[in-house]
């Protein structure tokens, strides 16, 4: 499904004509150059999605029209909306400003920044301010009013607050009213539709209790999103919930490169890996994914001509200043991997997923995440390494990014030669 676009709609940054991309996690709705921005900011800041050329959950992409039509830009510049900024010489950017520094300069003011976010007055306990907007958060999400739980998200409220006298989380009101648009965007913050309430419940048992099925539905996708979305890059398809299958394992249409000790040694280490380190490295694998998704979107709807490619490539993923310098590094070493490697990893991922689900041991070993992925790295192109090489660059360099992508039907066919279930 994607957004029809009406000749009304504006860039929410520039106000410039014909904005084709979103900004999911702002409700907005973006231009080709204020996207090339959003992108450099990484996917904690800004999640963004072409309108037209990339899948939507139809009640995704309602969501964030209907945070757009009713106003959500206005959260992300209410002090813009004082006559006095003019007199201040504060200004949103125009459709004429230059990329860079301009609109780069507004755009992480906006956004990185929450310059312009409405401030509530300073308190000495900053936590029982977040605990008090979680749990206004969590009265209002049995309502149809998106921008406020927006707003209340904006400014700090925990998506996956657990209630501690109603016993439950704001994901579980939402799904016992029926809000399914209300549980997208607490998904987008991070809501987890597996998380059990006080009586043993998820908001996925609420959801079809109450006869809210599409919801239902929709909710178990959410749980499997990262994994789903693994699969499609791969092979193109996602797993049938409906009928009990929650995995698509791909398998490469050449697999002997895949049983050299070095291979054998990665996949070891990575089921050995606690949960945790596993759900952290899942993660940075699935930004990954979305960061060289995007980019094959982004070249394959751009007029070559009138952008820069400097100023709109995203050669790796963008510093995340909530995770470690260490685990920085190892998520932009990610760009290294060819496609054939990535590929690899990616199916590593989605077997250990399963197996972990289905209760397997696991040994809880404390091996480095990144560890890891240089050895995975290493496992088709080691004989080219040089025994000096460090582990890991200070800062990832244009020169050791690989922008290969495997997003397009022609790579998956050279790629893979089949899937299993």
């Amino acid at each position: 499904m994607s957004k029809r676009l009406r000749s009304s709609d504006l860039c929410a940054d520039c106000s410039g004509p014909d904005p084709s991309w979103a900004s999911v996690n702002r409700g907005t709705f973006i231009c080709d150059e204020c996207c090339s921005v959003h992108r450099s900011l990484g996917r904690h800041i800004s999640q963004v999605r072409h309108l037209k050329h990339t899948p939507w959950p139809p009640t995704l992409l309602q969501m964030v029209e209907t945070l757009y039509n009713n106003g959500a830009n206005s959260i992300w510049e209410h002090s813009l909306l004082d006559p006095a900024s003019i007199t201040s010489g504060r200004r949103k950017a125009n459709p004429q400003d230059k990329v860079h520094p301009n609109k780069a300069e507004f755009i992480r003011a906006k956004y990185q920044m929450l310059a312009f976010v409405h401030r509530l007055p300073c308190r000495d306990d900053d936590s029982v301010t977040a605990k008090d907007l979680s749990k206004q958060l969590h009265s209002s999400v049995r309502t149809g009013n998106l921008e406020t739980c927006l707003r209340l998200l904006s400014l700090g409220a925990q998506a996956n607050f657990f209630h501690p006298e109603k016993g439950n989380t704001p994901l579980h009101v939402a799904s016992k009213a029926g809000q399914i648009l209300q549980a997208e965007l607490l998904a987008v913050y991070g809501a987890d539709p597996g998380t059990h309430d006080s009586s043993g419940k998820t908001p996925v048992d609420y959801a079809r209790q109450g006869g809210h099925h599409e919801l239902a539905e929709r909710l178990v996708e959410i749980q499997y999103e990262l994994t789903d979305r693994l699969a499609f890059y791969l092979c193109g398809r996602k797993p049938d919930h409906k009928n009990g299958q929650h995995f698509i394992i791909p398998q490469m249409a050449d697999s002997s490169l895949d049983l050299s000790e070095l291979a054998k040694a990665a996949k070891k280490k990575l089921q050995s890996l606690s949960n945790h380190l596993f759900e952290e490295l899942a993660m940075d694998v699935y930004d990954e994914v979305d960061r060289r998704e995007t980019d094959a979107v982004w070249l394959a709807t751009q007029n070559h001509s009138t952008l820069v490619t400097e100023t709109t490539v995203v050669p790796f993923l963008p510093v995340n200043p909530e995770y470690s310098s260490t685990r920085n590094q190892g998520r932009q070493k990610l760009a290294r991997f060819n496609a054939h490697e990535f590929a690899t990893l990616v199916i590593d991922i989605l077997s250990d997923a399963k197996r972990r689900q289905q209760g397997s041991s696991l040994s809880g070993s404390k091996d480095n995440v990144e560890l890891i992925l240089k050895t995975i790295n290493n496992q088709h192109s080691i004989e080219s390494q040089d025994n000096d090489q460090p582990d890991y660059d200070s800062v990832a360099s244009d020169e050791d990014t690989d922008l290969e992508t495997t997003a397009s039907k022609a790579n998956r066919q050279k790629l893979l030669g089949k899937d299993a279930n």
